[in-house]
């Protein structure tokens, strides 16, 4: 008879790479809980009141203004063209100020001026306006809003089965590495995690630094952020190489 195969024995790195894939889902579940929750107040006033104006928006702001700061540096909702009865394109979007009160991004949204800010172009907001549930864009240098190192996070927001924008939140990478860096340094292999499109995120390893692209590699294995598009990726000798779009699709 078919002998069945000898599992493969666990590496001293286990137990610390699942550590490591838990606190990181737990750090960015938390950002999307919060954006669960402008998601939600954004439908309610989208159901409420027709035609939504700018006006209206305003509510949202001791929402946003209460989850500014520790891992969110800016948050808010951006409309999608023509939802708003005074404001075709528009963006409730508000940035974290250390030394006072938050600070409202304002820019140029007149579709005639050479200045003009297509949002609907950033994968932030065409990840979710394309049916994505959760977007993870970056990381990025942030050049329209902080020059900071980025990520943003964001989830469709849709009423009555009607897309009506998307609700985001900026993290910086400094901010993000301060979270999960300090359980990607108790694995003792080269470990770092990576987007779904394979750029490095945060890493316990000068070699895998962040903006960098993992495209596989024999001798790393993936795990995923379940439920996220986010993987951890590990050097595991036991392991077979596992590709990165297939580890990572459908999520």
């Amino acid at each position: 008879m078919p002998q069945p195969p000898t599992p493969v024995p666990p590496t001293a790195a286990t137990a610390p790479v699942g550590r490591a894939v838990s606190r990181i889902g737990e750090t960015v579940r938390g950002v999307f809980t919060v954006l669960d929750e402008v998601r939600a107040r954004t439908a309610a006033l989208a159901r409420a009141r027709r035609p939504l104006s700018r006006g209206d928006l305003a509510a949202l702001r001791p929402l946003l203004f209460r989850h500014l700061g520790g891992l969110i540096a800016g948050i808010g909702f951006i409309a999608a063209p023509g939802l708003l009865a005074d404001a075709p394109w528009y963006l409730e979007w508000w940035q974290d100020d250390p030394s006072g009160p938050p600070v409202q991004l304002l820019r140029d949204l007149d579709p005639a001026s050479s200045a003009f800010y297509d949002y609907t172009h950033w994968e932030w907001y065409a990840g979710p306006s394309e049916g994505a549930e959760r977007t993870i864009c970056g990381p990025y240098v942030d050049y329209l809003c902080t020059d900071e190192y980025s990520l943003t996070l964001s989830v469709p927001v849709t009423a009555g089965c009607a897309f009506v924008g998307v609700a985001a939140a900026d993290v910086f990478v400094r901010r993000f590495e301060g979270a999960v860096v300090p359980v990607l340094r108790e694995v003792p292999v080269p470990a770092f995690v990576i987007s779904a499109a394979g750029r490095v995120v945060a890493s316990n390893t000068a070699r895998w630094i962040g903006g960098s692209v993992f495209r596989g590699e024999a001798g790393f294995a993936v795990h995923p952020c379940d439920g996220l598009p986010l993987s951890v990726v590990a050097a595991n000798t036991a392991s077979p190489l596992r590709s990165v779009r297939k580890n990572l699709r459908d999520h």
